[in-house]
């Protein structure tokens, strides 16, 4: 064998785990840190979350990589992602018996708004941009290439379709039993997502400016990113998802604690720009960045589920910071390596 086609072969070999690795990490990311400390029965539910998830947000990370998207293409493919599952599949945005949202939501025309803001939020940066961001870290080899072939592109479509109505036969079928969603709700579901794949693939790629850089450090990242996740959940959904009513009570009209949310995520946004601008941005940013959003993410399910709860989110964050400290020391390790062999 040619050593041309050894590589190729240890290319194709790091493509296909790189691809298992982030089909495995996106429902650990979005659900297994989070719903599990309330709901344990999360981690039997795993198979059917997998092919939506996994699949899902693999899919949109090849569309994106094949078209020249960035970032931004694939936060508006998160966005479409979340109309599938949650509108397609689960139907939560329109139920008004789902997960009880109705007690805690602010209800428009049979949608369920406030619900949508704070899924917005959870799938945009917990089930699309925060795994991809660990594929990177963990697949810098891989960072900007595609993981599949034509044949395993078509094949992870068809998997990440029967994952929404994985989602919709046999989750929301216990959860909300009999509940079908108006069909021009569907239809505009459906519409929403085929712009959104529009716009994320054929008008964004290319587009990004380039705003004025500014500096911050790892830590600074870290615990603003720590922050921002429990201000933006903590304005929409009752800590821990315990039973109740709104996060502020009757007093509060519900628009503006969704405004307020709003305003959360667009100070992230102008800040990430900047930063990443910034030509002292790395792999540490990045890590922390990660870090912080995870660990506030589980912390935010805490409250109202007592001792199991707890001792839960204790142990999923310890196994978060431990898996961080790992790949800070690849990184580490990675980084002195490339030093080396520069010198040389």
């Amino acid at each position: 064998m040619t050593e041309q086609a050894t590589d190729e072969r240890r290319r194709s070999k790091g493509r296909i785990k790189a691809a298992w690795v982030l089909v495995v990490l996106a429902p650990v990311c979005a659900e297994l840190t989070f719903t599990a400390v309330a709901l344990p029965e999360t981690w039997i539910a795993l198979p059917l979350l997998i092919p939506m998830y996994g699949a899902g947000v693999l899919l949109i990370r090849e569309a994106v990589v094949r078209t020249g998207g960035g970032w931004p293409s694939l936060a508006v493919l998160g966005l479409a992602y979340e109309l599938a599952e949650d509108g397609l599949g689960l139907q939560a945005l329109t139920s008004p018996d789902m997960y009880d949202a109705t007690d805690w939501n602010l209800r428009v025309l049979g949608f369920n708004a406030t619900y949508w803001e704070s899924q917005i939020g959870i799938h945009v940066v917990f089930s699309v941009l925060i795994p991809v961001l660990l594929m990177d870290l963990l697949f810098p080899g891989h960072r900007g290439r595609p993981y599949l072939r034509t044949g395993g592109l078509v094949t992870t479509a068809a998997v990440a379709a029967l994952g929404v109505a994985g989602l919709r036969y046999g989750i929301a079928a216990t959860q909300d039993p009999g509940y079908q969603a108006p069909l021009p709700a569907l239809i505009g579901f459906t519409a929403a997502i085929a712009v959104l794949a529009v716009v994320a693939l054929k008008v964004l790629p290319g587009r990004a400016g380039r705003p004025a850089p500014l500096r911050s450090s790892p830590v600074t990242v870290g615990a603003f990113a720590a922050a921002a996740t429990l201000a933006y959940l903590g304005l929409l959904m009752p800590a821990g998802l315990r039973p109740g009513g709104p996060v502020f009570g009757d007093a509060v009209p519900l628009a503006l604690p969704m405004t307020g949310s709003f305003a959360v995520a667009a100070l992230v946004i102008w800040l990430l720009r900047r930063w990443t601008a910034d030509p002292g941005w790395g792999d540490a940013h990045r890590l922390w960045l990660v870090g912080g959003a995870m660990v506030a993410h589980t912390a935010f399910m805490v409250p109202g589920h007592g001792a199991p709860g707890l001792a839960t989110a204790a142990v999923t964050i310890a196994v978060e910071v431990l898996a961080l400290l790992w790949l800070g020391r690849v990184l580490r390790r990675r980084e002195r390596a490339g030093r080396s062999a520069a010198a040389h």
